[in-house]
Protein backbone atom coordinates (compact mmCIF):
# COMPACT_ATOMS: atom_id res chain seq x y z
CA UNK A 1 0.00 0.00 0.00
CA UNK A 2 1.77 3.21 -1.16
CA UNK A 3 2.38 6.07 1.25
CA UNK A 4 1.01 9.38 0.01
CA UNK A 5 1.24 12.78 1.67
CA UNK A 6 -0.69 15.42 -0.32
CA UNK A 7 1.90 18.11 0.33
CA UNK A 8 1.06 21.73 -0.42
CA UNK A 9 4.09 23.62 0.86
CA UNK A 10 4.11 27.35 1.49
CA UNK A 11 6.87 28.16 3.99
CA UNK A 12 9.57 26.77 1.73
CA UNK A 13 8.55 29.34 -0.87
CA UNK A 14 9.71 32.14 1.43
CA UNK A 15 13.23 33.47 0.69
CA UNK A 16 16.35 31.51 1.60
CA UNK A 17 17.10 33.22 4.95
CA UNK A 18 13.92 31.74 6.40
CA UNK A 19 15.13 28.16 6.18
CA UNK A 20 17.91 25.84 5.07
CA UNK A 21 17.44 22.83 2.83
CA UNK A 22 18.53 19.64 4.57
CA UNK A 23 17.97 15.92 4.27
CA UNK A 24 17.12 13.71 7.25
CA UNK A 25 19.92 11.40 8.33
CA UNK A 26 19.01 7.72 7.83
CA UNK A 27 18.96 5.37 10.82
CA UNK A 28 19.93 1.73 11.19
CA UNK A 29 16.79 -0.18 12.11
CA UNK A 30 13.58 1.88 12.29
CA UNK A 31 10.64 0.35 14.12
CA UNK A 32 7.19 1.85 14.61
CA UNK A 33 6.41 2.50 18.26
CA UNK A 34 3.11 4.29 17.87
CA UNK A 35 0.91 5.68 15.11
CA UNK A 36 -1.85 8.18 15.84
CA UNK A 37 -4.50 6.69 13.57
CA UNK A 38 -7.18 9.23 14.50
CA UNK A 39 -4.88 12.14 13.67
CA UNK A 40 -3.89 10.47 10.40
CA UNK A 41 -7.55 10.40 9.36
CA UNK A 42 -7.96 14.03 10.42
CA UNK A 43 -5.02 14.93 8.16
CA UNK A 44 -6.59 13.12 5.21
CA UNK A 45 -4.01 10.33 5.32
CA UNK A 46 -4.54 6.57 5.16
CA UNK A 47 -3.68 5.12 8.59
CA UNK A 48 -3.22 1.61 7.20
CA UNK A 49 -0.65 2.88 4.71
CA UNK A 50 1.15 4.69 7.53
CA UNK A 51 1.80 1.41 9.33
CA UNK A 52 3.68 -0.14 6.40
CA UNK A 53 7.44 -0.59 6.20
CA UNK A 54 7.63 2.23 3.65
CA UNK A 55 5.87 4.64 6.00
CA UNK A 56 8.15 3.73 8.90
CA UNK A 57 11.11 4.56 6.63
CA UNK A 58 9.55 8.00 6.10
CA UNK A 59 8.90 8.59 9.80
CA UNK A 60 12.49 7.60 10.58
CA UNK A 61 13.98 9.91 7.96
CA UNK A 62 15.31 7.08 5.80
CA UNK A 63 13.04 7.96 2.90
CA UNK A 64 11.76 11.37 1.79
CA UNK A 65 8.23 11.08 0.43
CA UNK A 66 7.20 12.51 -2.90
CA UNK A 67 6.28 16.19 -2.66
CA UNK A 68 8.29 16.81 0.51
CA UNK A 69 10.75 19.71 0.53
CA UNK A 70 12.76 19.17 3.72
CA UNK A 71 14.01 22.30 5.47
CA UNK A 72 15.20 23.38 8.89
CA UNK A 73 13.69 26.68 10.03
CA UNK A 74 15.69 29.70 11.15
CA UNK A 75 14.84 31.51 14.36
CA UNK A 76 16.42 33.31 17.29
CA UNK A 77 15.22 33.56 20.86
CA UNK A 78 15.54 34.74 24.42
CA UNK A 79 16.55 31.72 26.48
CA UNK A 80 16.01 32.46 30.17
CA UNK A 81 16.09 36.18 29.21
CA UNK A 82 19.42 35.87 27.39
CA UNK A 83 19.16 36.68 23.69
CA UNK A 84 20.66 34.23 21.20
CA UNK A 85 20.48 35.71 17.69
CA UNK A 86 20.80 32.40 15.82
CA UNK A 87 19.12 29.22 17.04
CA UNK A 88 16.99 27.43 14.46
CA UNK A 89 15.90 23.81 14.11
CA UNK A 90 18.90 21.93 15.40
CA UNK A 91 17.23 18.52 15.41
CA UNK A 92 13.99 19.02 13.51
CA UNK A 93 13.22 18.97 9.80
CA UNK A 94 10.00 20.21 8.24
CA UNK A 95 8.99 17.76 5.53
CA UNK A 96 6.14 19.91 4.24
CA UNK A 97 2.54 20.94 4.76
CA UNK A 98 -0.80 19.29 4.15
CA UNK A 99 -4.33 20.64 4.10
CA UNK A 100 -6.40 18.62 6.56
CA UNK A 101 -10.02 17.55 6.27
CA UNK A 102 -11.14 20.82 7.87
CA UNK A 103 -9.26 22.90 5.33
CA UNK A 104 -6.52 23.83 7.81
CA UNK A 105 -2.88 23.89 6.78
CA UNK A 106 -0.70 21.67 9.01
CA UNK A 107 3.07 21.20 9.20
CA UNK A 108 4.53 17.68 9.15
CA UNK A 109 7.89 17.74 10.93
CA UNK A 110 10.43 15.11 11.96
CA UNK A 111 11.99 15.74 15.37
CA UNK A 112 15.23 13.90 16.14
CA UNK A 113 16.00 13.23 12.48
CA UNK A 114 19.67 14.24 12.50
CA UNK A 115 21.85 17.35 12.36
CA UNK A 116 20.94 20.49 10.43
CA UNK A 117 22.86 23.70 9.63
CA UNK A 118 21.50 25.02 12.95
CA UNK A 119 22.67 22.13 15.14
CA UNK A 120 25.65 23.97 16.64
CA UNK A 121 27.67 20.75 17.07
CA UNK A 122 24.65 18.84 18.39
CA UNK A 123 23.84 15.36 17.15
CA UNK A 124 20.33 16.28 15.99
CA UNK A 125 18.94 13.16 17.58
CA UNK A 126 16.33 12.38 20.23
CA UNK A 127 15.99 9.62 22.80
CA UNK A 128 12.96 7.39 23.12
CA UNK A 129 11.97 8.84 26.52
CA UNK A 130 11.58 12.49 25.42
CA UNK A 131 9.91 11.41 22.17
CA UNK A 132 7.25 9.36 23.95
CA UNK A 133 6.92 12.07 26.59
CA UNK A 134 6.02 14.65 23.94
CA UNK A 135 3.68 12.20 22.26
CA UNK A 136 1.90 11.44 25.54
CA UNK A 137 1.60 14.98 26.87
CA UNK A 138 0.76 16.70 23.59
CA UNK A 139 -2.06 14.23 23.01
CA UNK A 140 -3.23 14.69 26.60
CA UNK A 141 -3.32 18.45 26.07
CA UNK A 142 -5.38 17.94 22.92
CA UNK A 143 -7.86 15.79 24.82
CA UNK A 144 -8.09 18.53 27.46
CA UNK A 145 -9.11 20.96 24.73
CA UNK A 146 -5.96 23.08 24.90
CA UNK A 147 -4.40 24.29 21.61
CA UNK A 148 -1.30 22.20 20.98
CA UNK A 149 0.96 20.61 18.46
CA UNK A 150 0.09 16.95 17.90
CA UNK A 151 2.02 13.72 17.56
CA UNK A 152 1.46 11.58 14.46
CA UNK A 153 4.06 8.87 14.93
CA UNK A 154 6.99 7.73 17.03
CA UNK A 155 9.64 5.35 15.72
CA UNK A 156 12.65 3.76 17.37
CA UNK A 157 15.84 4.18 15.35
CA UNK A 158 17.77 1.11 16.42
CA UNK A 159 20.66 3.42 17.25
CA UNK A 160 21.87 4.85 20.56
CA UNK A 161 22.08 8.51 21.46
CA UNK A 162 24.40 9.87 24.11
CA UNK A 163 23.26 12.25 26.82
CA UNK A 164 24.39 11.63 30.40
CA UNK A 165 24.42 7.98 29.36
CA UNK A 166 23.66 5.85 26.33
CA UNK A 167 19.94 5.88 25.48
CA UNK A 168 17.86 4.25 22.73
CA UNK A 169 17.11 6.70 19.92
CA UNK A 170 13.77 7.68 18.41
CA UNK A 171 12.15 10.15 16.01
CA UNK A 172 8.84 11.96 16.56
CA UNK A 173 6.61 13.08 13.70
CA UNK A 174 5.05 16.30 14.93
CA UNK A 175 2.05 18.10 13.46
CA UNK A 176 1.52 21.82 14.01
CA UNK A 177 -0.59 24.66 12.68
CA UNK A 178 2.86 26.07 11.93
CA UNK A 179 6.27 26.28 13.56
CA UNK A 180 6.55 30.08 13.43
CA UNK A 181 7.64 31.37 16.82
CA UNK A 182 8.19 34.73 18.44
CA UNK A 183 11.85 33.86 17.95
CA UNK A 184 11.30 33.63 14.18
CA UNK A 185 10.45 37.32 14.14
CA UNK A 186 13.42 38.03 16.41
CA UNK A 187 15.77 36.37 13.94
CA UNK A 188 15.05 38.99 11.27
CA UNK A 189 14.54 41.94 13.60
CA UNK A 190 17.96 41.33 15.16
CA UNK A 191 19.45 41.68 11.68
CA UNK A 192 17.56 44.88 10.96
CA UNK A 193 15.77 43.17 8.09
CA UNK A 194 12.43 45.00 8.05
CA UNK A 195 11.36 43.55 4.71
CA UNK A 196 11.90 39.98 5.91
CA UNK A 197 9.93 40.81 9.06
CA UNK A 198 7.12 42.16 6.87
CA UNK A 199 7.24 39.08 4.65
CA UNK A 200 7.01 36.83 7.71
CA UNK A 201 4.12 38.84 9.16
CA UNK A 202 2.23 38.67 5.87
CA UNK A 203 2.79 34.91 5.71
CA UNK A 204 1.51 34.41 9.26
CA UNK A 205 -1.51 36.66 8.71
CA UNK A 206 -2.46 34.73 5.57
CA UNK A 207 -2.01 31.40 7.35
CA UNK A 208 -3.37 32.02 10.84
CA UNK A 209 -5.30 35.30 10.74
CA UNK A 210 -6.77 35.54 7.21
CA UNK A 211 -9.62 37.72 8.48
CA UNK A 212 -7.04 40.50 8.95
CA UNK A 213 -5.72 40.48 5.38
CA UNK A 214 -7.76 43.51 4.32
CA UNK A 215 -7.48 45.36 7.62
CA UNK A 216 -6.34 48.97 7.20
CA UNK A 217 -3.85 48.54 10.06
CA UNK A 218 -3.25 44.82 9.69
CA UNK A 219 0.05 44.55 11.58
CA UNK A 220 -1.39 46.22 14.66
CA UNK A 221 -4.45 44.00 14.37
CA UNK A 222 -2.17 40.98 13.96
CA UNK A 223 -0.22 41.80 17.12
CA UNK A 224 -3.48 42.33 18.99
CA UNK A 225 -4.74 38.93 17.81
CA UNK A 226 -1.55 37.17 18.92
CA UNK A 227 -1.88 38.77 22.36
CA UNK A 228 -5.45 37.49 22.60
CA UNK A 229 -4.48 33.93 21.72
CA UNK A 230 -1.57 33.91 24.15
CA UNK A 231 -3.70 35.30 26.97
CA UNK A 232 -6.25 32.55 26.40
CA UNK A 233 -3.61 29.82 26.06
CA UNK A 234 -1.78 30.64 29.29
CA UNK A 235 -5.08 30.80 31.17
CA UNK A 236 -5.94 27.34 29.89
CA UNK A 237 -2.55 26.05 31.06
CA UNK A 238 -3.24 27.36 34.55
CA UNK A 239 -6.72 25.86 34.62
CA UNK A 240 -5.23 22.35 34.47
CA UNK A 241 -2.07 22.98 36.52
CA UNK A 242 0.27 22.78 33.51
CA UNK A 243 3.80 24.14 33.74
CA UNK A 244 5.57 24.51 30.40
CA UNK A 245 9.04 24.73 31.90
CA UNK A 246 10.87 26.58 29.10
CA UNK A 247 8.82 29.58 27.99
CA UNK A 248 11.69 30.98 25.96
CA UNK A 249 10.63 33.14 23.02
CA UNK A 250 11.73 30.40 20.63
CA UNK A 251 9.23 28.05 22.30
CA UNK A 252 6.16 30.28 21.92
CA UNK A 253 4.19 30.09 18.68
CA UNK A 254 2.35 33.00 17.09
CA UNK A 255 -0.47 30.61 16.18
CA UNK A 256 -1.37 30.19 19.86
CA UNK A 257 -0.50 26.49 20.07
CA UNK A 258 1.48 24.92 22.89
CA UNK A 259 4.81 23.68 21.51
CA UNK A 260 7.97 21.94 22.73
CA UNK A 261 7.18 19.56 25.57
CA UNK A 262 10.59 19.33 27.19
CA UNK A 263 10.70 19.65 30.99
CA UNK A 264 6.97 20.34 31.22
CA UNK A 265 4.88 18.86 34.03
CA UNK A 266 1.49 19.00 35.72
CA UNK A 267 1.28 20.29 39.26
CA UNK A 268 0.08 17.96 42.01
CA UNK A 269 -0.39 20.01 45.22
CA UNK A 270 -1.36 23.58 44.40
CA UNK A 271 1.58 25.95 44.76
CA UNK A 272 2.13 28.94 42.44
CA UNK A 273 5.89 28.62 42.97
CA UNK A 274 6.05 25.08 41.59
CA UNK A 275 8.99 24.43 39.25
CA UNK A 276 9.99 21.10 37.74
CA UNK A 277 12.49 21.98 35.02
CA UNK A 278 16.03 21.03 36.00
CA UNK A 279 17.42 24.02 34.11
CA UNK A 280 15.07 26.60 35.69
CA UNK A 281 17.15 27.17 38.80
CA UNK A 282 15.67 30.60 39.59
CA UNK A 283 12.02 29.68 39.09
CA UNK A 284 11.60 32.03 36.14
CA UNK A 285 9.05 29.74 34.52
CA UNK A 286 7.19 28.59 37.62
CA UNK A 287 3.46 27.89 37.45
CA UNK A 288 2.48 31.32 38.78
CA UNK A 289 5.02 33.24 36.71
CA UNK A 290 3.71 32.04 33.36
CA UNK A 291 1.28 34.94 32.69
CA UNK A 292 4.00 37.53 33.38
CA UNK A 293 6.48 35.67 31.19
CA UNK A 294 3.95 35.54 28.37
CA UNK A 295 3.59 39.31 28.59
CA UNK A 296 7.39 39.67 28.60
CA UNK A 297 7.65 37.47 25.51
CA UNK A 298 4.95 39.45 23.74
CA UNK A 299 6.88 42.64 24.48
CA UNK A 300 9.81 41.09 22.61
CA UNK A 301 7.48 40.44 19.66
CA UNK A 302 6.31 44.05 19.82
CA UNK A 303 9.92 45.19 19.49
CA UNK A 304 10.22 43.20 16.28
CA UNK A 305 6.99 44.58 14.84
CA UNK A 306 7.60 48.27 15.66
CA UNK A 307 8.68 49.23 12.11
CA UNK A 308 5.46 47.67 10.80
CA UNK A 309 3.12 49.19 13.36
CA UNK A 310 3.80 52.75 12.24
CA UNK A 311 6.38 54.56 10.12
CA UNK A 312 6.69 56.97 13.02
CA UNK A 313 8.58 55.15 15.78
CA UNK A 314 6.94 57.06 18.62
CA UNK A 315 3.45 56.26 17.35
CA UNK A 316 4.48 52.62 16.89
CA UNK A 317 5.68 52.46 20.48
CA UNK A 318 2.41 53.99 21.69
CA UNK A 319 0.39 51.37 19.81
CA UNK A 320 2.53 48.53 21.14
CA UNK A 321 2.46 49.76 24.72
CA UNK A 322 -1.31 50.17 24.65
CA UNK A 323 -1.80 46.61 23.43
CA UNK A 324 0.78 45.09 25.77
CA UNK A 325 -0.77 47.03 28.63
CA UNK A 326 -4.06 45.28 27.95
CA UNK A 327 -2.60 41.79 28.25
CA UNK A 328 -3.15 41.52 32.01
CA UNK A 329 -6.88 42.23 31.73
CA UNK A 330 -7.31 39.85 28.81
CA UNK A 331 -5.48 37.11 30.66
CA UNK A 332 -7.39 37.78 33.87
CA UNK A 333 -10.73 37.70 32.06
CA UNK A 334 -9.82 34.33 30.52
CA UNK A 335 -8.43 32.98 33.77
CA UNK A 336 -11.35 34.04 35.95
CA UNK A 337 -13.83 32.94 33.30
CA UNK A 338 -12.27 29.49 33.31
CA UNK A 339 -12.24 29.32 37.10
CA UNK A 340 -15.89 30.31 37.11
CA UNK A 341 -16.66 27.34 34.85
CA UNK A 342 -14.54 25.05 37.03
CA UNK A 343 -16.70 26.08 39.99
CA UNK A 344 -19.90 25.29 38.13
CA UNK A 345 -20.99 28.89 37.65
CA UNK A 346 -22.86 29.71 34.46
CA UNK A 347 -23.07 33.49 34.83
CA UNK A 348 -20.60 36.22 35.71
CA UNK A 349 -21.17 38.18 38.89
CA UNK A 350 -19.17 40.53 41.03
CA UNK A 351 -17.13 38.66 43.60
CA UNK A 352 -16.51 35.55 41.48
CA UNK A 353 -12.78 36.28 41.19
CA UNK A 354 -12.45 36.57 44.96
CA UNK A 355 -14.46 33.37 45.46
CA UNK A 356 -12.11 31.45 43.17
CA UNK A 357 -8.96 32.96 44.61
CA UNK A 358 -10.06 32.23 48.17
CA UNK A 359 -10.30 28.57 47.19
CA UNK A 360 -6.88 28.64 45.54
CA UNK A 361 -5.40 30.21 48.67
CA UNK A 362 -6.99 27.53 50.84
CA UNK A 363 -5.61 24.85 48.49
CA UNK A 364 -2.16 26.40 48.74
CA UNK A 365 -2.30 26.60 52.54
CA UNK A 366 -3.64 23.08 52.81
CA UNK A 367 -1.31 21.54 50.18
CA UNK A 368 -4.39 20.22 48.40
CA UNK A 369 -4.12 18.46 45.07
CA UNK A 370 -5.07 20.90 42.32
CA UNK A 371 -6.81 18.52 39.92
CA UNK A 372 -8.66 16.40 42.47
CA UNK A 373 -9.93 19.36 44.47
CA UNK A 374 -11.85 20.75 41.52
CA UNK A 375 -12.98 17.30 40.39
CA UNK A 376 -14.31 16.32 43.82
CA UNK A 377 -16.04 19.65 44.36
CA UNK A 378 -18.55 18.47 41.77
CA UNK A 379 -19.73 15.92 44.33
CA UNK A 380 -19.98 18.52 47.10
CA UNK A 381 -22.45 20.86 45.43
CA UNK A 382 -25.11 20.02 47.99
CA UNK A 383 -24.52 20.30 51.74
CA UNK A 384 -23.51 17.01 53.33
CA UNK A 385 -22.60 15.35 50.02
CA UNK A 386 -19.04 14.62 48.99
CA UNK A 387 -17.44 16.96 51.52
CA UNK A 388 -15.18 14.34 53.05
CA UNK A 389 -13.69 13.54 49.67
CA UNK A 390 -12.67 17.20 49.38
CA UNK A 391 -11.50 17.56 52.99
CA UNK A 392 -9.17 14.58 52.81
CA UNK A 393 -7.15 16.36 50.14
CA UNK A 394 -6.25 19.19 52.56
CA UNK A 395 -3.53 18.99 55.21
CA UNK A 396 -5.36 21.77 57.01
CA UNK A 397 -9.00 22.67 56.32
CA UNK A 398 -9.06 26.07 58.03
CA UNK A 399 -11.71 28.16 56.31
CA UNK A 400 -12.77 25.39 53.92
CA UNK A 401 -16.22 24.85 55.44
CA UNK A 402 -16.95 28.58 55.36
CA UNK A 403 -15.82 28.74 51.74
CA UNK A 404 -18.07 25.82 50.79
CA UNK A 405 -21.09 27.66 52.21
CA UNK A 406 -20.27 30.85 50.30
CA UNK A 407 -19.80 28.82 47.10
CA UNK A 408 -23.08 26.97 47.51
CA UNK A 409 -24.89 30.25 48.16
CA UNK A 410 -23.41 31.62 44.94
CA UNK A 411 -24.58 28.51 43.03
CA UNK A 412 -28.04 28.89 44.54
CA UNK A 413 -28.32 32.39 43.06
CA UNK A 414 -28.32 30.78 39.61
CA UNK A 415 -31.09 28.34 40.46
CA UNK A 416 -29.57 25.31 38.71
CA UNK A 417 -30.14 21.91 40.31
CA UNK A 418 -27.25 19.92 41.72
CA UNK A 419 -27.15 17.36 38.92
CA UNK A 420 -26.84 20.08 36.30
CA UNK A 421 -24.02 21.79 38.18
CA UNK A 422 -22.19 18.49 38.68
CA UNK A 423 -22.40 17.72 34.97
CA UNK A 424 -21.05 21.16 34.11
CA UNK A 425 -18.15 20.81 36.50
CA UNK A 426 -17.25 17.31 35.37
CA UNK A 427 -17.13 18.50 31.76
CA UNK A 428 -14.34 20.99 32.51
CA UNK A 429 -12.51 19.50 35.50
CA UNK A 430 -10.46 16.48 34.42
CA UNK A 431 -10.18 13.38 36.52
CA UNK A 432 -7.04 12.35 34.62
CA UNK A 433 -3.93 14.36 33.86
CA UNK A 434 -0.43 13.14 32.98
CA UNK A 435 0.73 12.64 36.56
CA UNK A 436 4.51 13.05 36.53
CA UNK A 437 5.28 9.85 38.40
CA UNK A 438 3.14 7.78 36.04
CA UNK A 439 4.66 9.44 32.99
CA UNK A 440 8.14 8.58 34.25
CA UNK A 441 7.16 4.97 34.97
CA UNK A 442 5.72 4.55 31.48
CA UNK A 443 8.78 6.07 29.81
CA UNK A 444 11.17 3.98 31.89
CA UNK A 445 9.35 0.80 30.92
CA UNK A 446 9.57 1.74 27.24
CA UNK A 447 13.22 2.84 27.28
CA UNK A 448 14.68 0.24 29.61
CA UNK A 449 12.46 -2.81 29.10
CA UNK A 450 11.09 -2.20 25.60
CA UNK A 451 7.65 -2.46 27.20
CA UNK A 452 5.09 -0.08 25.67
CA UNK A 453 2.10 -1.41 27.60
CA UNK A 454 2.21 1.24 30.37
CA UNK A 455 2.58 3.96 27.71
CA UNK A 456 -0.35 2.59 25.69
CA UNK A 457 -2.60 2.30 28.73
CA UNK A 458 -1.75 5.78 29.96
CA UNK A 459 -2.35 7.22 26.50
CA UNK A 460 -5.78 5.58 26.44
CA UNK A 461 -6.63 6.88 29.93
CA UNK A 462 -5.61 10.42 29.00
CA UNK A 463 -7.64 10.38 25.79
CA UNK A 464 -10.81 10.63 27.95
CA UNK A 465 -9.78 12.96 30.78
CA UNK A 466 -13.27 14.04 31.82
CA UNK A 467 -14.83 10.56 32.02
CA UNK A 468 -14.87 8.27 35.03
CA UNK A 469 -13.03 5.11 33.99
CA UNK A 470 -13.83 2.23 36.36
CA UNK A 471 -10.77 0.23 37.32
CA UNK A 472 -8.41 3.09 36.52
CA UNK A 473 -8.93 5.17 39.64
CA UNK A 474 -5.23 4.89 40.50
CA UNK A 475 -4.47 7.17 37.56
CA UNK A 476 -6.37 9.99 39.27
CA UNK A 477 -4.26 9.93 42.42
CA UNK A 478 -1.23 12.07 43.27
CA UNK A 479 1.98 10.15 43.95
CA UNK A 480 2.95 8.73 47.31
CA UNK A 481 5.96 10.42 48.87
CA UNK A 482 8.46 7.88 47.54
CA UNK A 483 7.25 8.28 43.94
CA UNK A 484 7.18 12.06 43.72
CA UNK A 485 8.99 13.58 40.75
CA UNK A 486 10.78 16.79 41.65
CA UNK A 487 12.67 17.48 38.40
CA UNK A 488 11.98 17.04 34.71
CA UNK A 489 14.53 17.32 31.90
CA UNK A 490 14.74 18.69 28.38
CA UNK A 491 16.24 15.59 26.77
CA UNK A 492 18.34 17.61 24.32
Amino acid sequence: MPVHFPFDNSYVRLPAPFHAAVQPTPVAAPRLLKLNRALAVELGLDPDALETTEAVEVFAGNKVPEGAEPVALAYAGHQFANFVPALGDGRAILLGEVIDRNGQRRDIQLKGSGPTPFSRRGDGRAAIGPVLREYLISEAMHALGIPTTRSLAAVATGEPVWRESQLPGAVLTRVAASHVRIGTFQYFAARGDVEATRTLADHVIARHYPELAGHEDRYTAFFDAVIGRQASLIAQWLHVGFIHGVMNTDNMTVSGETIDYGPCAFMDAHDPNTVFSSIDRQGRYSYGNQPGIAQWNLTRLAECLLPLLDENTDRGVEKAEALIGGFAKRFNDSFVGGLRRKLGLATAREGDAELARDLLQAMFSGRADFTLTFRRLADAVERGAGEEGVRELFETTDGLDAWLEVWRARLAEEGADGAEVRDRMRSVNPAYIPRNHRVEMALMAAAEDNDLRPFEEMLDVLSRPFEDQPGREAYTLPPPQEQRVYQTFCGT
